[in-house]
C-alpha cells in the first residue's frame, strides 16, 4: 500500500514495487491530485508495468536516439536532415529530462532560434521532430514518457514562390556549364527532385522511346514511377551520351563531371552564374515548381502531373501551382469574355421569348 504526504506546498506519494520504495511529487498543492496519482501508480504495478518514475529518467538524448533509430530501421532517405534537426534540439535541451521540456521551454527555444534568424519553416521542422520524438517515446513498452508537451507550429509566411519563365530558362541554359546544364534541363521539363536527377543512370533512360524510369526505393516516397521525356530532353541526353560516352565509357551516371558522379548541384557555381545573368536568388528547386505550373497550364490532368513529379499529397501539389500576374490577367480576360457571352445569350433569349 502507498501513502500520501505533504512536503512544502506540494503533495507527494510513496509506494513500493518489488520491495523497493518509490517517492514521487504530484507537483500540485491539491491532495486530490496526489490521490489520483497514487491510484494510477498502484494500477501500473498491479498490471506489471514499471512505475511511472522510470519514465521520469528519460532524457532528451534518449528521445533523439529513438528518433534516429526510427529513421535507420525504416531506411528513410532523409536521415542526414533528421540528424541536423536533432543537433539543434540537443544544443538547446542537452541534459534535460523529457518532463522538463515544457511548453515554456519550447517557447524559449523558438525565440532563441528566431534571434538566430532561422526561418519559421525551419523552426517548424525542428518542432515537428521534437513532437515525433515524444510520440515514439510514448509508444515504447513500457512508455518512456508519461506526458507530451503541447507544441504549436508557427505560421509560415516565407513560402517560396520562385519559378522560371521560358525566357529565364533559355537564358540560364545558355550560361550553365554542361555538367550542370544536363540536370537543369531535366529538372525544368520533368519536375524531378535534385536528388533523383543526380542519381540517374543511363540504364534508366530510353531516349529512343522517350521514357525515364525511377525504380521503387530510389525516390523520396519510395514509389517508382515512369516519366515521359519531351523532344528537347531526349535530344540533349542522346547528344550528351554520345559526346561523353567515348571519353568516359565506364561511367554509368547521367549527371557527371569528367566521368565522376555529380553527387549534388554545386550551389556556389549555380548562385554565381544566376547572379551573372540577372537571376540572383533562383534555386534549383524552383524548377520543380515551374514544371508543376507548366503542366497545369498545358492542360495535363492533376493526377497525371502528380504521377510525373512524384507528389504524394494534393496539398503539396497545390503549394507549387503558383499563380502570377499573367495568370490573373488572363483570368480577367476570360471573365470579361464570359460576361459578354452571357449578355449575348440573355439578349438572344429575350428576343426569342413570345410576347
Amino acid at each position: 500500500m502507498g501513502r500520501i504526504y505533504k512536503r512544502g506546498k506540494n503533495w507527494w506519494i510513496q509506494y513500493y514495487r518489488g520491495g523497493q520504495l518509490y517517492r514521487e511529487s504530484s507537483r500540485s498543492a491539491l491532495k486530490s491530485v496526489a490521490s489520483t496519482l497514487i491510484k494510477k501508480r498502484e494500477g501500473d504495478i498491479a498490471d506489471g508495468r514499471l512505475p511511472a518514475l522510470q519514465a521520469e529518467k528519460t532524457t532528451l538524448e534518449d528521445l533523439v536516439e529513438l528518433y534516429i533509430q526510427d529513421y535507420e530501421i525504416n531506411k528513410k532517405k532523409s536521415i542526414a536532415r533528421a540528424r541536423q534537426l536533432a543537433k539543434h534540439l540537443t544544443k538547446e535541451f542537452k541534459g534535460l529530462k523529457a518532463l522538463q521540456i515544457t511548453s515554456t521551454r519550447i517557447n524559449d527555444y523558438i525565440l532563441s532560434r528566431q534571434s538566430e534568424n532561422a526561418a519559421n519553416a525551419t523552426i517548424n521542422l525542428e518542432l515537428s521532430a521534437l513532437k515525433r520524438m515524444f510520440h515514439l517515446a510514448s509508444r515504447q513498452t513500457p512508455p518512456l514518457v508519461t506526458s507530451r508537451p503541447h507544441i504549436d507550429l508557427l505560421k509560415e509566411d516565407n513560402v517560396r514562390k520562385g519559378f522560371f519563365t521560358l525566357e529565364e530558362y533559355k537564358l540560364l541554359r545558355a550560361a550553365l556549364p554542361d555538367h550542370i546544364k544536363i540536370p537543369f534541363i531535366i529538372g525544368f521539363w520533368t519536375g524531378m527532385r535534385a536528388g533523383e536527377i543526380v542519381n540517374l543512370k543511363w540504364e534508366q533512360i530510353n531516349p529512343d522511346e522517350g521514357w525515364l524510369r525511377l525504380e521503387p526505393g530510389t525516390t523520396k516516397n519510395g514509389k517508382g514511377r515512369s516519366i515521359p521525356l519531351v523532344q528537347e530532353v531526349r535530344e540533349v541526353l542522346q547528344k550528351w551520351k554520345d559526346d561523353t560516352g567515348l571519353r568516359y565509357p565506364q561511367s554509368p551516371w547521367v549527371c557527371h563531371y569528367k566521368g565522376e558522379r555529380l553527387r549534388r548541384i554545386p550551389h556556389r557555381t549555380w548562385d554565381k552564374i544566376c547572379e551573372r545573368v540577372g537571376l540572383k536568388g533562383k534555386l534549383f528547386h524552383d524548377l520543380r515548381r515551374t514544371a508543376v505550373r507548366n503542366m497545369v497550364r498545358a492542360g495535363i490532368s492533376e493526377r497525371v502531373a502528380m504521377e510525373i513529379t512524384g507528389h504524394k499529397t494534393r496539398s503539396v501539389f497545390d503549394r507549387y501551382d503558383i499563380v502570377d500576374e499573367t495568370d490573373l490577367s488572363n483570368a480577367a480576360i476570360l471573365l470579361q469574355e464570359g460576361l459578354r457571352n452571357s449578355a449575348r445569350i440573355q439578349e438572344e433569349i429575350h428576343i426569342s421569348l413570345p410576347e
